[in-house]
């Protein structure tokens, strides 16, 4: 008992020893699980694969990523997959502006965590049950042709479109809540000095709302582009002939482990450009 409270004691006279102690648990996860498997990943990617009994062998050779960066068809997906993340980030952005705006500064007060509970709520719903009810609505004869067809038009059906548009509902709550935070955050005296110094709703939104947002959405944006870069189950389910960067790497693990590897790195080496050219907004202080 007196050795527990003198070591009681002294981790209280000490508290960056005391945080050291509490950070190394999570820390070594992080480093060996995390940081390991990445390694473990980039190391693969230079190895090779017998073509006769498709074996990896460990003889180091830079000839997947020769590959990756000349054959063309690897050269399409990967500029399609940053497509389809821009895009996806893109259209989040627009979308959840307007709502965001409306539950942080139109709802009155008692009704805003309610609002907030409502767009979390998709989150709670399995994955796949969200991507499979978006299927059956593209479907032909489902619900957006049936919508569409007093119009004289047809519903988008299976193929890139699809796939934007249903990752876009996939992920949409993750640009809509630091938007959120942003505007409720937003000082009203702000506004009112704004608008008497006369500036119109459109200069305010301009010069005084959007700076102030900017490192959210750019914060969401972390989010909305990492998640739709990485993912490769919708575009199976809604894509059609439609291929990104998940699809090679799935298609590759069995028959050619390394190339899959070479064509894993590529989205981490996108995110963490990404994340720096976030860094430069703020937006990682907003997360």
């Amino acid at each position: 008992m007196a050795l527990l409270t003198r070591t009681a004691g002294a981790l209280h006279r000490r508290p960056r020893l005391r945080l050291a102690l509490l950070l190394t648990a999570p820390l070594l996860w992080l480093a060996v699980l995390y940081l390991g498997s990445l390694a473990v990943l980039f190391v693969s990617a230079f190895w090779t694969t017998d073509s006769f009994t498709s074996e990896v062998v460990k003889v180091w050779s830079t000839g997947n990523f020769h590959e990756l960066f000349t054959t063309p068809v690897y050269r399409q997906v990967i500029l399609r997959s940053v497509g389809v993340a821009l895009a996806v980030t893109a259209l989040c952005a627009v979308l959840a502006f307007p709502v965001a705006f409306y539950t942080a500064r139109v709802a009155r007060p008692s009704r805003r965590p309610l609002l907030v509970v409502a767009v979390l709520t998709p989150l709670w719903a399995s994955y796949l049950v969200k991507v499979y009810a978006w299927r059956l609505i593209l479907s032909e004869g489902g619900l957006a042709d049936w919508l569409l067809k007093p119009l004289g038009l047809n519903g988008p059906g299976f193929g890139l479109p699809a796939t934007v548009l249903t990752l876009t509902y996939l992920w949409l709550p993750y640009m809509i809540l630091p938007i959120h935070t942003a505007l409720e955050q937003l000082p009203d005296n702000l506004l009112d000095a704004s608008a008497d110094l006369g500036a119109r709703a459109g200069r305010t939104f301009r010069s005084v709302v959007l700076p102030m947002v900017l490192p959210s959405v750019a914060a969401g944006s972390v989010f909305t582009f990492s998640l739709s870069l990485g993912d490769y189950i919708t575009v199976q389910i809604v894509g059609g002939k439609t291929q990104l960067i998940g699809n090679l790497v799935y298609a590759n693990i069995e028959l050619n482990l390394p190339m899959a590897a070479a064509l894993a790195t590529v989205p981490v080496v996108v995110i963490v450009l990404y994340l720096l050219a976030m860094r430069r907004t703020g937006a990682l202080s907003s997360l």
